[in-house]
C-alpha cells in the first residue's frame, strides 16, 4: 500500500510538472501570437519603408514579403497552440483523477 502511494505520488509530480511546462509553453505561444498580430496591424496601418531585424542588424524589407512571413509564422503558432490545447485537455482530467486517487489512498491509509 505504501509503495503504491509513493509510486502514485511520484507519477502525480511528474505529470504535474509536465502540465506546468505545457502551460508555460502555451503562454509563450500566446505572447508570440499577440506580438505578430500587432506587427501585422502596424504593417497594414503605416506607410513608408519597413525593416526586418536579423540578429542585431536591421535591414530594409519588402512590405509584402514581410507580411507574408509574419502570416506564416502566425499560422505555425496557431497550429502549435491547438496542439498544446489538445495536450492540456487530455492531461488535465488525468491529473485531476490521479489527485483524487492519491487523496483517497492517503485518506484511507
Amino acid at each position: 500500500m505504501e509503495n503504491e502511494v509513493e509510486k502514485l505520488a511520484l507519477d502525480f509530480q511528474r505529470m504535474q510538472s509536465q502540465y506546468q511546462m505545457l502551460l508555460v509553453q502555451k503562454n509563450q505561444l500566446q505572447l508570440q501570437a499577440e506580438e505578430i498580430k500587432l506587427a501585422l496591424e502596424e504593417l497594414k496601418s503605416t506607410k513608408g519603408k519597413v525593416y526586418r531585424n536579423v540578429g542585431t542588424i536591421m535591414f530594409e524589407a519588402d512590405r509584402e514579403s514581410l507580411s507574408k512571413d509574419l502570416a506564416e509564422r502566425q499560422e505555425n503558432i496557431d497550429v502549435r497552440l491547438k496542439s498544446v490545447a489538445q495536450q492540456e485537455a487530455r492531461l488535465k482530467p488525468q491529473l485531476d483523477d490521479m489527485k483524487k486517487r492519491l487523496e483517497s489512498l492517503i485518506g484511507s491509509g
